[in-house]
C-alpha cells in the first residue's frame, strides 16, 4: 500500500506520513484553540470550529497523485505543482455554506491574510487558486481527496453549528490563523529536526501569587530612610494594593517612581483576580529591555526554575517563512515576556503565518506597556488603540499604560470616536506628592540657529558634565560620535561614548553599565555619550547635561528623565537644537511633524512640562498627513484589508531585515546550528537596501551576512561610514 506523505525526504530524515502530519497539526492546534476560547469573551466556539475544520483539510491537497509524485522524490526542493491549500477550500465550499472562516485558514496558512473584501468580489472562487485548470483539476479530484483523507487520518468529522462571529473580525481572523499555523509549522519543525526537541516541553507557569510573594520581599530589601525611597515603597503598594475593575488602566507617575517593580506587582496582582496565564511587558527600545529582565529575574524567579524560561528576553520580532527557519521564531510561551513595541504592536499588524503564529498566546493575558507615550508613532495610534480595546473586551486581556508623561490619547476625537473611561492606578495624592521631585528639575533652553557638525561638537563638549546628546537617526548620532574622537584626539578615546541599534544588544547592554559605572564616580566628569532616542526612556541614569536635536516633546520630556535624575543640581540644563544641512546626517522625516509643533511652542515660548503632553500630540495630530494617515489605517482595519494593514502599520517605516556581525554565530549558522535567543543577542536590524547596497549574503533565510566593518564603538556604522 502506498504511503501518503505530508512532507518529503531530506537527507537522512525520512518523509513524514500525511496521517502522522495532519493527526499532529489538529491536535496541537485545538489545544491552541481551547486555551484561548478560554478567554474569549464572544467568539472562543466560533474560534475552535474553524480552527478544528481547518487543521483538518490544511493539507488535504498534498494528497493529489501529481503532488505525491514529488513528494516521494528525495531532497526535492520545488513547489507543488497542484497549490494544496486549494483542496482544502474547495472541500470546506462543499461541505458547509457557512465555513467562511475555516476556508481562509486554510487559504493563508501559507500566503498570509489576504485584502477580504478582493477575495469576495471574486465570489464562488474566494479563497481559491487563481488558476481556473489548476481549481479545475481539483474540482475533478475533490470527491476522491475527501474520502482518503478521512480513511487515512480517522479524524472525526467536523460542523459549523457556531461560526458566526460576534466580535471584531479582524483580530478573530488573526487569532484563528495562529492556532493552525504554530502547530503545522511547529510540527513541520519538529519533523526536519529544526525545532530544540525541549523547547516549550516544560516552562514554568505564571504562579502569580507565588511570584508577588517573591517580589514583595524582594523590594522589602531596600532601604525606606529616604524619602524619595519611602515614596517609591508607597507607589509600589499602592499600585500591588489598587483593585481596578476596568480592563484598561493607566498610570503616569514622573520619572524615578520605580515604576519596573510596583506596575508588575499590580500584574500580579490582577492576574491573580483575573487567573491571567501570562505577562507582557512591552518596552519602547531593545536597550531597556535587558535592565528590566534583569530586575524581573531576580525579583520573580521561584526556587527551582531557570530565570531565562521564567522571564523571556525578545528584542526583535524575528520571524522567517522557510520551513527551514520556522523555529528561529520567537515565541510567547514563558509566563512573562518583555518585548518591544515594535516586536509586540507589528505581530498584531502581521498578516503571515510567520508573524502570527505566537499571537494564540495572548488572550487572558496582563499587559504592561511602559513609557507608552514612547511606544508607537501618532499615526499608529488610531488602529493601535482599536486592537487595545478589542483585546481588552473581547480577549479578557488586561492593560496597563504607563509613563512618566503619559499622554491620554484616548481622550482625542482624531484617536478614538468613542469615549472610554481609562482609570488611573495611583491616586492623585501620591501622584502629586511624586510630581513634587520633577519641580524646577530641569530647565529647557532652545538654541534657535541650526548648528554645523563643527559647531555642535565644539559646544557640547564646552559644557560641563558628564553629558548626554541624542541624534535623531543612528547614522548621524555615528558621524557626531565619530568627529568627537577626532576633535579630542588620539589617547582621548574614553571621552566619548556610542550607544544606538547600530550594536548588537549584546554590546548595548556592555555600554550602558559602564555608563552607569562611571556615572558613578564623581571625579569622571569631562565625558559624552552620543545616542538616538533608544536611550530616552526606562534607563536608570543622570547626566549633568543634556542635548537633544529638535523632535517631540514627548522626546524631550523623556530625555529630561535621564538628566539630574535625583534633583539635587540647580543648574541641569537640557538644550534642544536644530542641525544645518549635511551629506553624513541623515533626516528621521517621523520626526517632522513633532519636531514642527515643538518648535513651534519654543518660539511661543510656551513652557515645555509634562502637562502639555496631550496637547502636543493634538497638535501633531492637527497636521493633515499624520491625520488622513492614521485614518485610512483605521479604515483598512475595519474593512478587513490585512495585507494593507501589514503594509502600513509600520513603526518603522521601512523594512528591516537581520544582519550578524558576530564571526562565531556565523558559523553556527552555517553549520545548522540555529538558536533564536542567541540571535534575539547579536542580530542587528538594517534597512532592507542595504542587501543590495553593500551586497549582502544570505546566512539563513531572512538573515544576513554582515561583511563590513563593525567594531564596540559604532556597530555597523564603522563599515557603514568606512564605505561612504
Amino acid at each position: 500500500m502506498m504511503m501518503y506523505l505530508a512532507h518529503g525526504a531530506r537527507g537522512d530524515i525520512p518523509g513524514q506520513p500525511y496521517r502522522d502530519h495532519i493527526r499532529n497539526v489538529w491536535q496541537e492546534a485545538i489545544q491552541y484553540a481551547e486555551a484561548a476560547a478560554e478567554y474569549a469573551v464572544l467568539d472562543g466556539a466560533a474560534l475552535q470550529e474553524a480552527v478544528r475544520a481547518g487543521a483538518f483539510v490544511h493539507d488535504m491537497g498534498k494528497l493529489h497523485e501529481e503532488n505525491q509524485a514529488v513528494l516521494h522524490i528525495k531532497d526535492y526542493n520545488g513547489i507543488l505543482p497542484v497549490h494544496h491549500q486549494d483542496a482544502g477550500v474547495a472541500c470546506l465550499k462543499k461541505s458547509d455554506t457557512n465555513s467562511f472562516s475555516a476556508q481562509l485558514a486554510v487559504s493563508a496558512h501559507h500566503r498570509g491574510l489576504p485584502n477580504i473584501y478582493s477575495e469576495i468580489r471574486r465570489k464562488g472562487n474566494c479563497f481559491r487558486d487563481d488558476d481556473a485548470k489548476l481549481r479545475n483539476k481539483v474540482d475533478v479530484e475533490i470527491g476522491n481527496l475527501m474520502a482518503l483523507s478521512q480513511s487515512i487520518t480517522e479524524l472525526p468529522a467536523f460542523s459549523f453549528e457556531n461560526c458566526e462571529i460576534k466580535g471584531d473580525t479582524g483580530v478573530f481572523w488573526r487569532m484563528m490563523l495562529s492556532c493552525l499555523t504554530d502547530a503545522d509549522h511547529t510540527d513541520t519543525a519538529r519533523h526536519y529536526r529544526k525545532y530544540p526537541k525541549k523547547q516549550n516541553s516544560a516552562l514554568p507557569l505564571l504562579k502569580a501569587e507565588e511570584r508577588l510573594r517573591r517580589l514583595n520581599d524582594y523590594v522589602a530589601q531596600f532601604s525606606k530612610k529616604e524619602e524619595r525611597s519611602r515614596l517609591r515603597a508607597e507607589m509600589f503598594c499602592f499600585c500591588r494594593d489598587s483593585m481596578i475593575k476596568a480592563n484598561i488602566a493607566s498610570c503616569d507617575s514622573p520619572v524615578g517612581s520605580a515604576k519596573t517593580t510596583a506596575l508588575m506587582a499590580h500584574a500580579l496582582r490582577q492576574a491573580i483576580l483575573r487567573k491571567a496565564r501570562r505577562i507582557f511587558v512591552v518596552l519602547p527600545f531593545t536597550n531597556i529591555i535587558s535592565q528590566s529582565v534583569e530586575i524581573y529575574r531576580d525579583a520573580l524567579t521561584l526556587t527551582g526554575e531557570k530565570p531565562e524560561e521564567v522571564v523571556a528576553e525578545l528584542h526583535h520580532r524575528a520571524d522567517f517563512e522557510s520551513e527551514d527557519t520556522r523555529a528561529l521564531t520567537a515565541q510567547w510561551k514563558s509566563p512573562i515576556i518583555v518585548t518591544t513595541a515594535v516586536a509586540f504592536f507589528e505581530t498584531l499588524a502581521s498578516n503571515k503565518p510567520s508573524g502570527l503564529r505566537r499571537l494564540h498566546e495572548l488572550p487572558g493575558s496582563i499587559i504592561f506597556v511602559d513609557e507608552a507615550h514612547a511606544a508607537l508613532p501618532v499615526r499608529l495610534l488610531p488602529t493601535a488603540w482599536h486592537w487595545i480595546q478589542v483585546l481588552a473586551d473581547e480577549w479578557s486581556c488586561y492593560w496597563i499604560l504607563a509613563s512618566g508623561t503619559l499622554v491620554e490619547f484616548w481622550k482625542l476625537d482624531r484617536i478614538s470616536k468613542t469615549k472610554r473611561d481609562v482609570p488611573q492606578i495611583v491616586s492623585s495624592a501620591l501622584r502629586k506628592k511624586l510630581q513634587q521631585y520633577e519641580a524646577r528639575r530641569v530647565r529647557y533652553l532652545f538654541r534657535k540657529e541650526p548648528l554645523s557638525r563643527t559647531q555642535l561638537v565644539e559646544w557640547v563638549a564646552s559644557v560641563p558634565g558628564p553629558r548626554l546628546l541624542v541624534m535623531n537617526t543612528v547614522q548621524s548620532a555615528a558621524v557626531i560620535a565619530q568627529d568627537m574622537r577626532k576633535f579630542y584626539g588620539p589617547g582621548q578615546e574614553n571621552k566619548v561614548m556610542h550607544l544606538s541599534h547600530a550594536l548588537n544588544a549584546q554590546d548595548q547592554e556592555k555600554i550602558i553599565e559602564k555608563v552607569k559605572d562611571r556615572l558613578k564616580d564623581k571625579q569622571d566628569m569631562d565625558w559624552t555619550l552620543v545616542a538616538t532616542s533608544c536611550f530616552e526612556a526606562g534607563v536608570n541614569v543622570s547626566f549633568k547635561t543634556g542635548f537633544r536635536e529638535l523632535a517631540s516633546l514627548l522626546s524631550l520630556l523623556q530625555l529630561a528623565g535621564r538628566i539630574n535624575r535625583s534633583g539635587d543640581d540647580d543648574e541641569a540644563v537640557i538644550w534642544s537644537f536644530q542641525m544645518q544641512e549635511d551629506p553624513l546626517l541623515t533626516c528621521n522625516w517621523e520626526l517632522r511633524d513633532a519636531a514642527y509643533v515643538l518648535h513651534s511652542y519654543f518660539e511661543r515660548q510656551i513652557s515645555v512640562t509634562p502637562d502639555l503632553s496631550t496637547k502636543a500630540l493634538e497638535d501633531e495630530l492637527r497636521r493633515q498627513a499624520v491625520s488622513v494617515e492614521a485614518e485610512r489605517l483605521l479604515e483598512g482595519e475595519h474593512s478587513n484589508q490585512f495585507l494593507e494593514v501589514k503594509n502600513k502599520f509600520r513603526v518603522i517605516e521601512e523594512d528591516t531585515v537581520f544582519v550578524i556581525a558576530d564571526t562565531s554565530l556565523k558559523e553556527q549558522l552555517c553549520r545548522g546550528e540555529r538558536d533564536w535567543k542567541e540571535i534575539q543577542r547579536k542580530a542587528i536590524a538594517v534597512r532592507k537596501y542595504r542587501v543590495s547596497q553593500f551586497g549582502l549574503k544570505p546566512l539563513v533565510d531572512g538573515i544576513y551576512d554582515w561583511n563590513l566593518g563593525y567594531d564596540d564603538f559604532l556597530g555597523i556604522m564603522k563599515g557603514i561610514l568606512d564605505d561612504l
